[in-house]
């Protein structure tokens, strides 16, 4: 598997898999064993996503030595706080059934819309995971859905850099200004619905584009994101497709394709603003 190089040092899979939306019964376990097997070592998932019982059984089944893997995983809203952070991590070690994280995001800001001391909160955030890093529970820390403002006021007390920033990006929508930022300070950008939630899929530039490199849709868009330096963690439970999506390193896009896929119109965004959100 491809890797890029985080700001810690430290190695990360260029593509995983997602789970969001993985049913948390045998499905997330099976999907999750079976990706592990045919050549995933990256697994994002999140407490949110309430999977996490299902997705550790996947892994102790798959066989795969826990050292061989990049385990992900994030804090949700409602456990903000620096107390609150370090309790919702147990919880997740405890059901994932290991005893460190490799990558640990905060799920989303805090931000003005709901809290007059947002900054505050999470930087009292961000002092627990820098905790956790110091105590070797966790290999690198980050965040998801930070905007550069959101950025700059963690900047401002942060001991540890941000490694990642989880955000969403697929083509159709390319968030110039926060990926540049998040370059400029070597934070690592991660795409969450890097395919666009299917909304790609009769686009004709994709279609042409993927055509003309034997590939699919689904392909071009991750490669896409790969020659931008962009982690993904596509979701899929359907085994065809889980290794399709690994099949994308022996294409190389043009600068005119990128291009062509940077300038795209918005299709397939989902609409959800850290800034606006209530959750």
């Amino acid at each position: 598997m491809n890797t890029f190089q985080l700001n810690d040092g430290r190695e990360i899979p260029a593509l995983g898999l997602g789970t969001w939306k993985t049913p948390a019964d045998d499905t997330a376990t099976k999907v999750v064993e079976f990706a592990l097997t045919h050549g995933y070592s990256l697994v994002d998932c999140a407490a949110y996503y309430a999977n996490e019982a299902e997705i550790g059984e996947g892994i102790r089944l798959s066989g795969v030595s826990r050292d061989k893997l990049f385990l992900t995983s994030k804090l949700w809203n409602t456990d903000r706080g620096y107390d609150s952070t370090l309790t919702a991590f147990e919880e997740s070690l405890q059901k994932l059934g290991t005893d460190y994280l490799d990558l640990y995001l905060i799920h989303w800001p805090a931000t003005m819309h709901q809290f007059a001391d947002w900054k505050s909160l999470n930087a009292e955030t961000w002092r627990a995971m820098e905790r956790l890093v110091t105590e070797g529970r966790v290999r690198s820390i980050g965040v998801c859905n930070f905007k550069p403002s959101h950025l700059e006021a963690l900047l401002e007390t942060a001991v540890v850099t941000p490694a990642v920033n989880q955000i969403e990006c697929h083509p159709g929508w390319f968030p110039k200004e926060n990926i540049s930022y998040c370059h400029d300070h070597g934070i690592r950008v991660m795409a969450w619905a890097p395919l666009g939630r299917g909304a790609l899929a009769e686009n004709p530039t994709m279609l042409g584009i993927a055509e003309a490199h034997s590939k699919t849709v689904a392909q071009v868009s991750l490669r896409w994101e790969y020659q931008h330096g962009i982690v993904s963690i596509p979701k899929s439970v359907n085994e065809q497709r889980l290794l399709q999506n690994l099949d994308i390193f022996d294409i190389q896009l043009s600068d005119e394709e990128m291009h062509s896929i940077d300038t795209l119109p918005v299709i397939g965004y989902t609409g959800k603003d850290p800034d606006t959100i209530d959750f």
